[in-house]
């Protein structure tokens, strides 16, 4: 059907045709893999990531500072195949190590380590395709995998990129936020990834690895905020939807 132009100039659309507060398409699925404690396979436009989640499994890992809580485990990899070059990363590639460590981060934040003593959660991601919000797209999944496998958490992470119209070289203070940014946009514009906690303002994530200007920030960041409550609800969805089957299987 043809796009309504009646209350939104065609002028600030992007290049895919979204507004500046849309998300592209977000679909996930659970238990994927049968063989993993959970699994979950989800893209957010055309990144696409699966993640299986291994544990707890007891005298797994002990923590460096010698507490007795379980640690999570991250292992990330990214197919050569996945982006518009084909190259391989490799294991000690920087960039992957840091999401590796922000996601083990986040998800021990959460995760009510204390009822797992000496026990390691492992989460492995397997990235199948890149066009931006790659670390957004793990955290997602990770979220997913670990309710299927029934880890116990206090709540959803659900995360997103915001960026920024302009380029910081441009120096304009007050360009206007986007939401969700593709692989394109990330290249051109300064953005961030948030992670939040839930339905609330709790931001348990916050990865800035442009530069930006700092009065663009705040707006930035309200609409990464905004962002990760619309991400949250689809992944309740996905859950729920999940859940629903599996009560109409029992019933049978």
């Amino acid at each position: 059907m043809p796009l309504d132009t009646s209350t939104y100039s065609l002028a600030l659309l992007r290049l895919d045709g979204r507004r500046w507060n849309e998300l592209r398409r977000l679909t996930a699925q659970m238990r994927t893999q049968a063989s993993a404690d959970g699994s979950a396979y989800l893209e957010m436009g055309n990144t696409k990531v699966i993640c299986t989640v291994s544990g707890p499994s007891e005298g797994g890992a002990v923590r460096p500072g010698g507490g007795e809580e379980a640690v999570v485990g991250v292992d990330i990899s990214i197919a050569g195949f996945s982006g518009v070059e084909r190259k391989r990363r490799a294991r000690n590639d920087k960039r992957v190590a840091e999401m590796q460590n922000t996601i083990a981060t986040a998800f021990e934040g959460v995760i009510f380590t204390k009822l797992y003593p000496r026990s390691l959660i492992t989460l492995s991601l397997h990235v199948l395709a890149q066009d931006g919000s790659l670390l957004a797209a793990c955290i997602n999944a990770c979220t997913l995998a670990l309710i299927d496998a029934g880890v116990p958490m206090k709540d959803y992470i659900a995360a997103c990129t915001a960026g920024s119209t302009s380029s910081y070289s441009s120096n304009e203070e007050a360009a206007d936020p986007l939401l969700d940014l593709n692989a394109a946009e990330e290249q051109e514009l300064p953005f961030l990834t948030v992670a939040t906690v839930g339905e609330s303002d709790f931001v348990s994530v916050l990865v800035l690895e442009t530069r930006v200007q700092v009065g663009r920030l705040e707006g930035m960041l309200a609409v990464g905020v905004d962002g990760c409550k619309q991400v949250r609800a689809i992944l309740d969805g996905v859950v729920r939807t999940r859940g629903g089957k599996i009560l109409e299987g029992s019933t049978v």
